[in-house]
């Protein structure tokens, strides 16, 4: 847990460089399945602040990377995530597709619309990734197994 508290400080770290290290800090331990669930709630959220308000770029994928990650072992709903939504118009190729991915992993059918805007994207890319995103909340649906966000 001392690890997770000094990551979340360095969030707010002057150097760039070193919020980017404690988003990938976080990262790591969503990734290993490290935290309790409330814990990992809360290392969401402030990831999902720091990747809607963030100047900087590589701190702002740091951060999305990290959300994607937590999905691998925790169920974490769409409320704690939809703050993305409103950075989406201003992010670029790689930020939304990060973004997209992370709103299809919460398997929300209230997220579908925000996936399906993204359909007919510019960028093959992006739209590649909303397809995705919508196969997966379509696939849950149909297995019956959504969850309540």
């Amino acid at each position: 847990m001392n690890t997770m508290f000094k990551a979340l400080e360095a969030l707010t770290d002057r150097d760039p460089d070193r919020r980017d290290v404690a988003a990938a800090v976080l990262g790591d331990l969503l990734r290993g399945a490290a935290l309790d669930a409330d814990s990992a709630r809360l290392v969401v959220g402030r990831l999902v602040s720091v990747a809607v308000n963030e100047p900087v770029t590589k701190v702002r994928e740091s951060a999305l990377n990290s959300i994607s990650e937590a999905f691998n072992h925790y169920d974490l709903p769409l409320p704690l995530v939809e703050p993305l939504v409103a950075a989406m118009p201003t992010m670029e190729r790689e930020l939304l597709v990060h973004t997209l991915y992370i709103l299809g992993a919460t398997h929300a059918p209230q997220a579908r619309p925000l996936i399906e805007s993204f359909l007919h994207h510019l960028d093959s890319e992006v739209r590649e990734e909303a397809q995705l995103a919508a196969a997966e909340i379509t696939a849950v649906e149909s297995e019956g197994l959504t969850h309540n966000s």
